[in-house]
């Protein structure tokens, strides 16, 4: 008998690469290219330092009472948490806990077989088509809970709000989590099925469409039941989850409502234009309702154009897996951060 013998053991998530060379491209984690919204950098600059020996709010009510406001939920429908991962761990661990299998997609997300095992959650991998599309009638069987992301990752493939409300409603005995992470980039929320649905999970960032990743900001919408039973879990974790830089800038970021419209048309537009390029390039990609391609080419092999990309200090990300091993998923930066990999990619590929 060892001490190992009672360590809970996992395969970790891995993360995309965040190089420390600052001269670089970076394409490879779906970070907003443009810096925060202006109201959030003047509240940086007035910040008090000393206030910094105080606890956070343990309830986060200044950031829970602004998503309130701005999506017009009630306040006791709103949970947030560290990053959307943390929202998403939490729920894992707090909602999935039958003996049934949880159901996710086999190309998704990829922390979610990671909790599943971290938490001893049984679970199933539903193959997508060939067009990575779900097929809303795998979900329709007896399982322990469902989630998936809309758009969905890494392919940024989006269903349509009646396709998630149709497995919701063949799936009302358990809790349906709808990872939206990117849904601010051409997608509706099924943020309006809370109300239908007392079962129903929609988890938001501010780490893509809000630029502020770094400070680690996610929430979630369910109903008043669903919510409660998530903070007595977090309650019973961690009584201060978000600390105060991150509660009062995430607040200031959601009432800059402008600078993030502005920015997430910015980003769609450069999306749309750059779909163009890489077709003519020869990329093949299913359309991407992200803020990233998910492309191969139909010459070249993955690993090799990851390569070379990566070697001219042009960052992507690439999955050496079953079914996706030939694509590239390409995050959407700057017009000028993609035309310098267009400019590349037309000098390698000729």
């Amino acid at each position: 008998m060892s001490w190992e013998d009672n360590v809970r053991k996992v395969v970790p998530y891995v993360p995309g690469e965040q190089p420390t060379n600052k001269n670089i491209i970076k394409l490879n984690t779906n970070e907003c290219p443009y810096p925060p919204a202006p109201k959030v950098r003047e509240l940086i600059n007035d910040m008090k330092y000393e206030d910094f020996r105080l606890y956070p709010d343990p309830e986060a009510k200044s950031l829970v009472n602004v998503l309130s406001g701005y999506y017009g939920v009630p306040s006791d429908q709103v949970f947030v948490g560290v990053g959307s991962d943390d929202v998403i761990s939490m729920a894992f661990l707090t909602l999935f806990n039958s003996d049934k299998p949880i159901l996710f997609p086999d190309i998704t997300y990829s922390f979610y077989d990671v909790w599943a095992d971290l938490y001893r959650i049984p679970y199933k991998q539903i193959p997508v088509d060939d067009e990575f599309k779900i097929h809303k009638e795998d979900y329709y069987g007896e399982n322990g809970g469902i989630i998936f992301p809309n758009p969905n990752a890494p392919t940024g493939v989006l269903e349509d709000l009646d396709f998630v409300e149709d497995i919701i409603k063949h799936n009302q005995d358990v809790v349906v989590i709808v990872d939206e992470a990117y849904i601010d980039f051409g997608g509706k929320s099924a943020l309006p099925l809370i109300d239908k649905y007392d079962n129903v999970l929609v988890v938001q960032t501010f780490s893509k469409s809000r630029a502020m990743a770094g400070m680690r900001i996610g929430y979630a919408f369910g109903s008043k039941k669903l919510i409660k039973y998530l903070q007595d879990a977090k309650f019973s974790f961690n009584s201060y989850t978000m600390n105060r830089p991150s509660l009062a800038l995430g607040t200031a970021a959601v009432e800059d409502d402008k600078y993030f419209k502005d920015t997430c048309g910015k980003i769609i537009a450069t999306r749309e234009r750059v779909k163009k390029e890489l077709t003519e390039l020869g990329f093949e990609f299913p359309d991407s309702k992200s803020n990233f391609i998910f492309a191969k080419h139909k010459e070249k092999s993955g690993q090799e154009i990851f390569d070379a990309l990566k070697s001219n200090n042009i960052f992507v990300r690439h999955w050496n897996s079953p079914r996706i091993a030939e694509y590239l998923r390409i995050s959407i930066g700057t017009d000028a951060e993609m035309d310098a990999m267009l400019e590349f990619l037309r000098g390698y590929l000729k």
